[in-house]
């Protein structure tokens, strides 16, 4: 069990870091390796959180994942798919105990053991508050021991702090290699709270908030004191929410740089805006409000019974909500509905986030925006 903690808090350090994604992969899987015995290598995904489909995947050794995998996670009908393990109340599964101790009837288990596992193990990476950035699948050859429960209690403790710093990575990403106007700013101030570095576009944001003054070198108050709550804290994450000058919502959060050998901390700012999928379902496919509600919870596997208690509604209106929705789309069923908006929307930048990390460039989290 000390080994199991000693784990957890190298994970919590690990996770706080302003890592890029790729990193933090590879020295989370070192960090597991000794902790939860596993085949291979990890399989580590991020999910879109307003829909739980796959946006980007980490397999050290397969730079592609294969066609066929991603047509059975969004097109077969089969147990252990990464949206409903993560969307669980436990947020953790095995395909042995999934069966009942007979995988053998899964194409699942068939297509695992064709690249030599036997189990499989599917962890959520889900935050405190709910939100799912990832999911994590590990592996085990024929003959090993099942993954026991103080392994499956460690990895769910571990599991928010996974999904929080998979959030911060894909913002670091967003920072260091912005796409537009909203993409997020990373400034690094030293032990005297003076800006050392920063990336492109971080000044708008600066300007944004109140009391800075640029031209003073008069930093907000809102980045000092998110950066003097993170250089005293335990290693963990400051995070504030501030109203900009303009009326929006912004997001800050705090973390130290202990690597670099001198004190540093790292100040990530972020627009508080809905998720993308959000107006491209509308401009896509002209979807009203309800329906986009509906489609949403759709795309997380939510049941007819689960829409109607979650959006407060009959299951005969969100019946032809749904048939609404259908048609828009120009689909016939909950399955194709999924499968259409993956390989339409997803799928485009699941491919582009393998061609990015053989690039050594940032991973993008979120769908494809453009119609």
């Amino acid at each position: 069990m000390p080994d199991l903690e000693r784990a957890a808090d190298r994970i919590s350090r690990l996770t706080a870091a302003p890592h890029d994604l790729v990193t933090l992969w590879q020295e989370t899987t070192d960090v597991l390796a000794s902790a939860v015995p596993f085949y291979w290598t990890p399989c580590w995904y991020t999910l879109d959180p307003a829909s739980l489909l796959m946006t980007s995947h980490f397999h050290d050794g397969m730079p592609e994942f294969p066609a066929e995998w991603l047509h059975a996670e969004y097109l077969e009908d089969d147990l252990h798919q990464l949206s409903d393990v993560s969307r669980s109340t436990s947020g953790i599964s095995t395909l042995h105990e999934a069966t009942g101790g007979d995988p053998s009837a899964s194409p699942r288990w068939q297509a695992n053991m064709t690249m030599g596992g036997d189990q499989e193990l599917i962890l959520g990476l889900r935050t405190r508050t709910g939100e799912v950035w990832g999911a994590l699948g590990l592996y085990r050859e024929p003959g090993e021991p099942l993954f026991d429960r103080p392994e499956q209690e460690f990895l769910t403790a571990v599991a928010p702090r996974l999904a929080e710093g998979a959030r911060r990575a894909l913002l670091v990403g967003e920072a260091a290699d912005p796409e537009g106007p909203e993409s997020p700013g990373l400034v690094i101030l030293d032990e005297r709270y003076d800006v050392h570095s920063a990336t492109p576009g971080v000044d708008r944001w600066l300007a944004e908030l109140p009391d800075g003054d640029a031209d003073a070198g008069r930093l907000p108050t809102a980045v000092l004191t998110v950066a003097a709550r993170a250089a005293r804290g335990d290693g963990g994450v400051a995070v504030a929410r501030v109203r900009s000058r303009g009326g929006t919502w912004v997001v800050l959060h705090g973390a130290p740089l202990v690597s670099t050998g001198e004190k540093r901390v790292a100040v990530i700012i972020e627009p508080a805006h809905p998720s993308r999928i959000f107006p491209l379902l509308m401009a896509a496919y002209g979807l009203t409000e309800r329906e986009r509600d509906v489609t949403r919870l759709v795309l997380q596997g939510g049941s007819t019974a689960q829409i109607a208690e979650e959006l407060v509604l009959s299951t005969h209106t969100v019946q032809q909500h749904l048939k609404a929705v259908f048609d828009k789309t120009g689909v016939r069923s909950r399955r194709d509905l999924v499968a259409k908006v993956f390989f339409t929307h997803y799928e485009p930048r699941f491919r582009d986030n393998e061609v990015r990390v053989a690039q050594d460039r940032p991973v993008r989290g979120g769908p494809v925006t453009r119609s």
